[in-house]
């Protein structure tokens, strides 16, 4: 038996990559409907789904060796309400940054597991709002941080968590990217503290989630600065610099820019302890850089080709795992708990450069649209 679900929102994420997704565990999961309110991004979304899984007009017998079962070319929509009432167990959304609480909380209202983009919303109060919900209706609310799943980041963890590192010192994530005047015009709603948030919440926001779980612990301070250097056509930054502490120890430095000219550079996290040292860089935090360990300074992942995109090629088995965290009854892998983490730190970062001043945490009811008041 395969789950049924239905994906939100069509743009350049969810067309791509969650469609991938889909196609890639078809063995697992029936698409049955995709949505957009452009019925056109839509319509291009569901004929890639069509392509990835071969079917032929509108039905296709066996998309893979383990699937007997029929699969369709799913339902276009531009209306989500109208899958609130239907027959399926989960949805992803892919929507815009600041419709993902208002969505994922009318599909767990109506009973349905949701497995949302990041960031899972732009506000603590919404983020907390969600994971109450799903844990009173007793459903899933997962997280997309796919990078987790990055087999270099797989085994960074397993070196963690083994102790390798003896005691864990400080780590750094460092985002130099560009983002030009093209990019955002593509979609009105990229850096307006509304709907997105600027370089720290959009692009970085991943990288910012690795080392907050490599480091572990809660975060007890923040300290941070940021600008908008070169992108006044947006209200929301395009560089910011964050020292995070944390409550066991160790100290996370960020530092994220959309202003590396004239393309992006690198994306890399690097964690350092008493016995290990490990870079991890790439396009998309993809290949390990350096690795030194008693007697071990070599890894066969510091070979690994970089993927297509900075999306990566993690989005095929967090979808495989929510779906076994509904099938077997527990916490997906990166959770809604987990997927708050970093967006709080961002929020944090936020109010941090907001008042010019080291931000306590919990840093209480705080949003990007906090930013314009």
């Amino acid at each position: 038996m395969r789950l049924r679900a239905a994906l939100i929102g069509c743009g350049r994420i969810g067309t791509k990559k969650h469609i991938e997704a889909f196609a890639g565990n078809a063995d697992k999961i029936e698409l049955v409907a995709v949505c957009d309110i452009v019925k056109e991004k839509a319509e291009k979304a569901a004929e890639e789904y069509k392509k990835r899984c071969g079917l032929h007009e509108n039905e296709y017998v066996q998309p893979t060796t383990h699937n007997p079962q029929r699969t369709y070319k799913p339902q276009v929509i531009t209306d989500y309400s109208e899958l609130l009432d239907k027959d399926i167990d989960f949805v992803t959304i892919a929507t815009e940054s600041g419709n993902h609480y208002r969505i994922t909380v009318d599909f767990l209202s109506a009973g349905k597991h949701v497995l949302v983009e990041k960031p899972m919303a732009l506000s603590t109060k919404h983020m907390d709002e969600m994971i109450s919900l799903a844990s009173e209706k007793r459903l899933k609310l997962g997280v997309c941080f796919q990078n987790r799943f990055n087999p270099p980041i797989q085994e960074l963890r397993k070196k963690i968590e083994s102790g390798a590192f003896g005691i864990i010192f400080n780590a750094t994530a460092r985002i130099l990217w560009n983002r030009n005047r093209a990019y955002y015009e593509q979609a009105s709603w990229r850096g307006t503290w509304k709907m997105d948030g600027g370089t720290l919440m959009n692009q970085c926001s991943h990288n910012i989630d690795l080392l907050q779980w490599m480091l572990g612990g809660n975060v007890k301070r923040i300290y941070a600065v940021t600008r908008n250097y070169n992108h006044d056509y947006i209200e929301a930054e395009d560089f910011g610099v964050a020292i995070v502490e944390f409550d066991n120890g160790t100290v996370g430095i960020i530092e994220g820019t959309a202003n590396v000219y004239p393309r992006n550079l690198e994306e890399t996290l690097s964690v350092f302890g008493e016995t290990g040292t490990v870079v991890i860089g790439g396009l998309a935090v993809n290949r390990i850089q350096t690795w030194r360990f008693p007697n071990e300074e070599e890894h066969p992942f510091m070979r690994l080709p970089d993927p297509e995109t900075v999306y990566g090629n993690g989005h095929v088995p967090l979808f495989e795992d929510f779906v076994e965290a509904i099938v077997e009854d527990r916490k997906p892998y990166v959770s809604g708990e987990d997927g708050k983490k970093a967006v709080e730190i961002i929020l944090g970062i936020y109010k941090s450069a907001k008042e010019g001043e080291p931000v306590e945490f919990p840093i209480g009811e705080f949003s990007t649209e906090d930013m314009k008041r």
